[in-house]
């Protein structure tokens, strides 16, 4: 059997295609793991502290930033608690990678959570 993809360059990714990758890794980790987390708007500081630490602490990571849309949450909780989404959060991920600094942003567009590499840097 052969062992590499039919049309792929066998020498492998390159490194900002590697740190590019590593960035889509920390926000599906990051969205998949909080999504549906109960938050207020007296706990979303706490929550988007573990949020950034935890991810923060996934190979390659550098930084990552979690934005609280206070305005867009108090509305929600109005009769008491919600659960976590994209709709509430933007966030910033760095990832550097083998001289690559890639950063990325989770922002609302359009009302859906958009993930996107705004620069990568070697």
């Amino acid at each position: 059997m052969d062992e590499t993809l039919e049309g792929a360059d066998e020498t492998g990714p390159t490194d900002p295609e590697t740190a590019c990758f590593e960035a889509g890794i920390k926000f599906g980790s990051l969205y998949h793991q909080f999504a549906g987390t109960p938050v207020t708007p007296e706990s979303a500081p706490s929550l988007a502290r573990a949020m950034e630490e935890a991810i923060e602490n996934q190979p390659h990571c550098e930084e990552v930033t979690v934005d609280v849309r206070e305005d867009e949450l108090a509305a929600a909780c109005a009769d008491g608690y919600t659960e976590m989404t994209g709709r509430f959060i933007e966030v910033g991920i760095v990832v550097a990678y083998e001289g690559c600094t890639v950063r990325t942003r989770m922002e609302m567009e359009e009302g859906y959570p958009l993930m996107r590499v705004e620069s990568v840097d070697r």
